[in-house]
């Protein structure tokens, strides 16, 4: 039986294997259960104003603006999210 070892336990490679897919199934579930755009308001507040606004500044956020609402993709969001800050440039 092969072993997985981490720094406080070792588990089975099989019961490793098992909590990865159910939590990539959780993830793919909450994800699907998102909208598609949520509002400026929203934006900021899952992911704070500074870092919405420097995201748009750097193009890897583009708002969409209707009459009297600023939205934005949640996809564009996540994607913004994930991605490394380097804060040296």
């Amino acid at each position: 039986m092969m072993q997985i070892q981490f720094p406080d336990r070792m588990v089975s490679y099989d019961t490793f294997m098992a909590d990865l897919s159910n939590r990539i199934a959780e993830r793919i579930v909450a994800i699907k259960q998102e909208p598609e755009v949520i509002s400026q308001r929203m934006a900021y507040r899952q992911y704070g104003r500074a870092s919405v606004q420097r995201w748009v500044r750097q193009n890897k956020v583009h708002p969409c603006k209707r009459v009297g609402i600023m939205e934005y993709s949640t996809a564009e969001l996540r994607k913004a999210q994930s991605n490394q800050q380097d804060y040296f440039k």
